[in-house]
Order: C-alpha cells, then sequence, then structure tokens
C-alpha cells in the first residue's frame, strides 16, 4: 500500500496568468522543506499537490508536520493510494483505515470523483464502500450528520485516494511570491508575529535586531536568534543581522528632550534598517507596532516615525489588541520564547512620560540638534553581524 500526502491549494486557485508562478514557488518551497528526509516525487494537478515518498524508510509523520507549515495549502491529508477499481477502493480501505474504524462507532464515506471516466458515480460509490466497510465492522453505524470518522475517497486522474478527514494548513500565499521585506525583530511577543502575517501573504523575509551591550546581554541576542529560528518554520532560510546600537542609542539619550526619546530612537532604527535593506534587496519594512499599545504607536508618533526613511513600513499588528497578538504567538509556537526575561534595547533608557502626540517639526529640529547621530547610524549599519539562519538550527555561541 502506497502513502501519500495531498496538499490542497487555497487563494492561489484564484490566480489567472500567473497562477503557474505561484505553483512553480510552492513546489520548490515544499521540495527544500523535505530534503533532508529523502527523496519525494512532487507534482501539481487539479489545486492540489501531490507528495509521494520514493521509499518507504521515509519519516512520513515529520514530512506532513513540515508541510503543514508551508505558506500556499489551506489543507492537507494523508492517503493511501490505489488503482482505480472499485475491489482495490475497498481493500485499501480497509487495510488503510480498518484500525481506526474498529476504535470509534460511527462513519460516513464521501466521494469526490474528478474523473469522470470511472463507471460509478460518487452517490454509488459512497453507498456500495459504506456497505462494504459495515460488513467488515458490524458495529458501526451510518451518521451523515455528525460521524466520528469521516473517509473520503478522491478519484483523480492518475489514481484513487482513499484518506480521513482534511487537516487545516497554514493557508496564505507561498513565500517568496510578494517581494522581499526586513523585519525589525525586537525579542517581544509583536514582532515574531508581524513576521508570521507578513510572511503568510507571500513576503520573503530577513530579520534585523538592535542590541546594545552592555545594556542588553548575550542572553537577549540568543532569545532573537532563537526566535529567528522558530519563525524560519514557516518563512524558510533568513539571515539575522545584529546591529551594534550602543553608540546612537547613548548619544540620543545624552543630547535629545526625553519626552522624544522612544520617537527619536525609533527613527534612528528605521534609518539604519533602510541602509541595510538598500544593500541587501529588500523593499520593505516589517514591525510589530500595534495601535495606541504604547506612547510611540499612537498615530502622531507612527506619522513621524514613517517620515525618518522612504521605505514602506508594513506594520501586520496594526489592528490587532495584545489578547489576539499573544494568542497568535502561541499558535505559532513563539510565546514562551518571547517571554523570556532578558531586556532589549527598545525597553531602555525609557522616559517615564514620553509624548503621546509629537510633530514631525520638533522631531526635526530635536535631529538637527544631534548633527553626530548621522554618522553613528552609518557606522552601526556598517558593522552588522549577520548570522544565518536555517530551519531546524540550533543557535551556537
Amino acid at each position: 500500500m502506497k502513502e501519500i500526502i495531498l496538499a490542497y491549494q487555497g487563494e492561489m486557485t484564484l490566480k489567472g496568468l500567473n497562477r503557474g508562478t505561484f505553483e512553480a514557488k510552492l513546489s520548490k518551497a515544499i521540495r527544500h522543506r523535505l530534503e533532508d528526509l529523502g527523496e519525494f516525487k512532487i507534482r501539481q494537478a487539479q489545486s492540489t499537490v501531490f507528495i509521494q515518498p520514493k521509499s518507504d524508510d521515509i519519516d512520513m509523520d515529520e514530512a506532513f508536520r513540515r508541510i503543514s507549515k508551508i505558506f500556499g495549502i489551506v489543507k492537507l491529508s494523508r492517503a493511501a493510494v490505489c488503482d482505480k477499481d472499485f475491489d482495490s477502493i475497498c481493500a485499501t480501505a480497509e487495510a488503510y483505515l480498518g484500525q481506526t474504524l474498529r476504535g470509534i462507532k460511527t462513519f460516513k464515506v464521501e466521494a469526490k470523483r474528478s474523473d469522470k471516466t470511472f463507471p460509478m458515480k460518487s452517490p454509488e460509490l459512497c453507498r456500495e464502500l459504506g456497505a462494504f466497510l459495515l460488513s467488515k465492522h458490524p458495529y458501526l453505524r451510518v451518521d451523515v450528520h455528525n460521524p466520528q470518522l469521516e473517509i473520503m475517497v478522491e478519484i483523480r486522474d492518475f489514481g484513487a485516494y482513499i484518506h480521513g478527514p482534511k487537516v487545516p494548513g497554514a493557508g496564505g500565499l507561498p513565500v517568496g511570491t510578494s517581494g522581499r521585506a526586513l523585519n525589525l525583530l525586537s525579542g517581544g511577543i509583536d514582532s515574531p508575529v508581524a513576521a508570521w502575517c507578513m510572511a503568510r501573504r507571500g513576503l520573503a523575509l530577513h530579520h534585523i535586531h538592535f542590541a546594545s551591550p552592555p545594556y542588553t546581554s548575550l542572553r537577549a541576542k540568543l532569545k532573537v536568534v532563537s526566535l529567528a529560528r522558530l519563525i524560519s518554520e514557516y518563512t524558510g532560510n533568513c539571515v539575522l543581522f545584529v546591529v551594534p546600537y550602543t553608540k546612537p542609542q547613548e548619544y540620543i539619550r545624552d543630547n535629545a528632550p526625553d519626552v522624544l526619546f522612544t520617537v527619536l530612537m525609533r527613527r534612528s532604527m528605521l534609518r539604519i534598517a533602510k541602509r541595510v535593506a538598500d544593500t541587501t534587496g529588500m523593499e520593505a519594512l516589517v514591525t510589530g507596532e500595534s495601535l495606541a499599545q504604547v506612547a510611540s504607536q499612537t498615530l502622531p508618533a507612527l506619522a513621524c516615525t514613517d517620515a525618518a526613511q522612504s521605505l514602506p513600513v508594513l506594520r501586520p499588528c496594526i489592528g490587532m489588541d495584545k489578547t489576539e497578538i499573544i494568542a497568535r504567538s502561541r499558535e505559532i509556537g513563539t510565546f514562551e520564547t518571547s517571554i523570556e526575561p532578558y531586556e532589549d534595547c527598545c525597553t531602555i533608557f525609557t522616559p517615564p512620560h514620553p509624548k503621546t502626540r509629537p510633530s514631525l517639526e520638533e522631531i526635526e529640529a530635536a535631529e538637527a540638534a544631534m548633527p553626530g547621530l548621522e554618522e553613528l547610524e552609518a557606522e552601526a549599519a556598517a558593522n552588522v553581524e549577520k548570522i544565518p539562519i536555517h530551519i531546524g538550527d540550533e543557535p551556537e555561541f
């Protein structure tokens, strides 16, 4: 009995002449994610990706887990493959799902006949396969409304596929189909969620982190590396750029009005991120800001921050409250790492009463009084540390 993974496309099916580009990106992502598990035959037809192992010793549980985190797949299932013959379908269904049927009381059969040359229509196939399974398991009964197990039979061009219920996939669009961006990864709860949200819309991401030793520790840096590694399960391999930000941050602290410190620091970070993005072909910046969550995230403060540089700033969490962001971080597996108690540079030197409605004029006047800041920012951008992040890697320092 051959087992295969069926991955069903979602939003991609709505694409027009460029659909082939999206499908090619999805196939490439699947191949890359599975390459160390063994060889797979991957093909696409009828809005479905067929992922078939070429040997019997491949860990299908791990393959299924990895595929479930690839954007562009809305649902997936593990299925047994057989010839498009009713007797083969019956034998395969019993061999593949018989053990499960022995542990339940109710079931139903659903059929999808994409190959219209198959002699049995879908209702007939459901009825006859259900009768066969009842003959093997007489204690069962059919429940078409709320069954404990739904058995699916798909008659496709290349064979018949028998499987249980489809499992939700990651959804969205394949990574890399919407461009490339640089994500500001702070070490908190919000920025990993922002990265996940934008990668789900097809953005390929690298990350940038601002470190201010000795105010921030090596443990804080390791935490961010761990977050980047966790996100890579969804986004793929990337680079984490670590900016030595101590000098610019101290300079702003010592020379700027206290109430404007946070916005001035955010503008400085975006300017440095823009320099790094320009050298790596990134087309936008991504942040985890949520409207009115803190003083630097009011509309006037965000407007002042955006005016610091010319790249689009994408904020996927802007309309989410903290409860929603936390729920998403738990779902994608970053929450426990995000709450480790190691400070990042965004939390040091924070004034007790920051201004919530700064004007661009006063912000620019404060920067004009800091003529040495541009040189310090250029120095920081020129000395970034590049840390390659590979899926599944543990951080090493």
